[in-house]
């Protein structure tokens, strides 16, 4: 019986006990929690909210994640994949979201997130006509371009995490160094469930030293409140033109990144090629749930690219496993204390787990791009792509030339470059007579 638990962790609807299943979920909240609620800070800070609301914004980005996470494992008709995706508040928007906010107030930056994403979700429900334009080749290019991506953000956190006025330093380093080593060598020398915790292992090893060292400041715990629900529109939405069509472009590229991110989990975690309703079922998801997002003062969801390297990693995919870190998502909107003990987890400790996780999506997308076969007319379409995509995107200034909307969906989006090109190339290069 034991052994059956253990292998069910590697299925996706295999019976796993609670007490089994929760490490597991943890270690999925743990890898993106930072992640989640920062865009919501950031956009809180430059809009000037206050305490209190930025408060309950913090507590409804981490409620809907979880709301979101749920239904992509255990979908409501065709909204949600079945497969097991971590979703999470988006960086993609962020820039947008602040310019709209900034200039129109947050009721209209809400209105235009609601109907962007009922767009993003009508468009899943008929990804079946319009899919068959993004082949394998084409999700081989975008996941190497997110795993590509997300390397400076890992890197960032390593050091403290960007604008940190400890960036790089040696305290820094030390903790992301251990976390590092903490991490391989439980990959390296543990065996069986135990291997398949080695980022949660990392994480508790670096906050523990980085308890040590003193970065840790736990002393605003106690004046959390025991229990708070969460807050419908806190912001009444408004609804402009110009601002809708702006968000409804950003929710295209999310759209483009949810299918990476679908092709990576299936290719690298299950071993397969995603089927055509499950990527419109995420997509969907991503939508529908972007405009619930919106209704609670957040900005839109999608699924989270670190969450894809997790389960590549550890090759857990059991579903009801991935739902118990939603519900302690869900839980830490709900208690306060929770999301702040989360909250306090060090960058340099995240930076040094994700770096690992990132890896493994490049991985996934050379498997998948070997799965292709590396053909001349495939070589064109991969290289060309990354190389536009990656170069134009570090050199961001070359888009000052161009409308406001172009610059804010592509000059730092390498991953809606690489996609626009790599579609573009597959429709117009010939393709290659089979000996």
């Amino acid at each position: 019986m034991e052994n059956n638990n253990i292998q069910n962790l590697y299925s996706l609807d295999g019976k796993v006990p609670v007490m089994k299943a929760v490490p597991f979920g943890l270690q999925h909240v743990l890898a993106m929690f930072v992640s989640n609620i920062t865009p919501i800070i950031i956009l809180a800070g430059v809009v000037g909210l206050d305490s209190a609301m930025s408060a309950v914004l913090i507590q409804n980005c981490m409620i809907i994640a979880g709301i979101g996470t749920l239904i992509q494992l255990y979908p409501i008709w065709r909204i949600g994949s079945r497969l097991p995706i971590v979703m999470g508040v988006s960086f993609t928007f962020l820039s947008l979201a602040i310019g709209i906010a900034t200039t129109q107030g947050m009721g209209t930056l809400m209105g235009a997130v609601i109907v962007g994403g009922i767009v993003e979700g009508t468009l899943g429900l008929f990804a079946k006509y319009w899919v068959k334009l993004i082949p394998h080749v084409v999700a081989a290019t975008v996941v190497t371009g997110i795993g590509f991506s997300l390397l400076p953000i890992g890197a960032n956190s390593f050091a403290g995490g960007q604008g940190a006025a400890d960036f790089g330093s040696a305290q820094n380093w030390i903790i992301g160094t251990v976390t590092l080593l903490t991490c391989l060598v439980c990959m390296v020398c543990l065996k069986g469930v135990l291997k398949s915790l080695a980022v949660l292992f990392g994480l508790i090893v670096g906050y523990v030293l980085a308890l040590c060292m003193g970065v840790i400041d736990l002393s605003g715990i106690f004046n959390q409140p025991i229990l708070s629900l969460p807050k419908l529109l806190p912001f009444t939405p408004e609804f402009h033109l110009g601002a809708i069509l702006s968000v409804v472009a950003i929710f295209l590229v999310s759209a483009t990144e949810t299918i990476g991110d679908t092709s990576a989990l299936c290719n690298g975690a299950l071993k397969r090629n995603p089927h055509k309703s499950e990527l419109g079922a995420s997509i969907s998801c991503d939508g529908f749930i972007s405009s619930l997002a919106g209704v609670m003062g957040c900005t839109p969801i999608t699924s989270f690219s670190q969450n894809v390297g997790l389960a590549a990693m550890t090759g857990v995919v059991n579903r009801f496993t991935i739902a118990t870190g939603a519900i302690i998502m869900i839980l830490g909107g709900l208690f306060p204390v929770v999301g702040f003990a989360l909250t306090t987890i060090p960058q340099a400790v995240l930076g040094g787990c994700t770096i690992m996780m990132f890896g493994s999506i490049l991985f996934a997308g050379f498997n998948m791009m070997a799965r292709c076969g590396f053909s001349q007319r495939n070589m064109i379409i991969v290289s060309l792509s990354l190389s536009v995509g990656l170069g134009f995107t570090q050199a961001s200034e070359m888009f000052n030339i161009f409308p406001e909307l172009v610059k804010t969906v592509f000059a730092n989006n390498c991953v809606a470059i690489v996609f626009l090109l790599a579609v573009l190339l597959n429709l117009v290069l010939p393709k290659e007579k089979e000996e």
